[in-house]
């Protein structure tokens, strides 16, 4: 009975065993199809930047910034429509690894993230109703006057610190905004250089812009990333070298020809 029960043990002992090496190898396996794959936050409303394309797919400069990168990194790319909110929040809790969403470094946020280097610079700029009389952004911090921005953007911040005796009007989308001046609800709506180049294009009977800045500084983009996340370095070396190679002036002739021959034509400098 006694040899009957220590080959029963011996047998079941080995059968435990292989089990376990099993489930750590699919374990390892999992590990490693999670490794390749690269979740990139956007919201997908800011065109010609992050956008969906007549099918409903990604489209834009940062989706195909995110494409390349993601076959730089060797992983396969997954984009997360996300709300401009939920982004970072997104991002801190894990359910994102990257956000590329023409985001602006800023000392605020980088309290809480960190940023790749930049990839691309801008301004803020105004875009403003025919009959407002917006000839500068002096015009716009005067009583009475109503000033359009978008929740949480470097627009909002700038009117909140330096608009104070407007009165701010803010919004969740870029699209309220713009709507709230072509209908002369508010005077004026500041956000980026280019958002404000586009839809003055698409509203000129209406608006004007007024596009250089009045800002000491540029405004610059990065990716954003968990802090101390090993990320960062091989996201900084692909930035790195595709400024160098031509990827991003890609970018821009692919969807930025006209804003680029304006913009070059103002004298203002360009984005890439």
């Amino acid at each position: 009975m006694n040899k009957l029960f220590l080959v029963m043990y011996s047998m079941l002992f080995s059968l435990f065993l292989v089990g376990c090496e099993q489930k750590d190898n699919n374990n390892q396996e999992k590990v490693i199809a999670e490794k390749k794959v690269l979740k990139v936050g956007m919201e997908l409303a800011y065109p010609p930047f992050e956008m969906s394309d007549k099918d409903g797919n990604p489209s834009g400069v940062s989706v195909d910034f995110a494409k390349s990168l993601a076959k730089h990194l060797d992983r396969e790319l997954i984009i997360e429509n996300i709300a401009w909110d939920g982004l970072i929040p997104s991002l801190k809790t894990g359910k994102i690894d990257l956000i590329i969403s023409s985001m602006t470094i800023t000392e605020e946020r980088k309290k809480s993230i960190d940023f790749s280097t930049p990839y691309a610079q801008s301004s803020l700029a105004v875009l403003a109703n025919k009959d407002s009389n917006i000839k500068s952004i002096d015009d716009l911090n005067v009583n009475g006057k109503k000033v359009a921005v978008k929740k949480g953007s470097t627009g909002h911040i700038y009117a909140k610190d330096n608009l104070t005796n407007a009165d701010i009007l803010v919004f969740d989308k870029e699209s309220t905004s713009v709507l709230e001046v072509v209908q002369g609800k508010a005077d004026g709506f500041i956000y980026d250089q280019l958002t404000i180049y586009k839809n003055y294009k698409k509203n000129m009977d209406s608006t004007i812009p007024l596009l250089k800045s009045f800002q000491d500084d540029f405004e610059y983009w990065g990716v954003a990333l968990k802090q101390n996340d090993p990320l960062k370095d091989q996201v900084d070396a692909f930035i790195k070298q595709a400024k160098s190679d031509g990827t991003f002036d890609s970018f821009a002739n692919k969807y930025l020809t006209d804003a680029k021959k304006t913009f070059d034509e103002l004298n203002i400098p360009f984005f890439f």
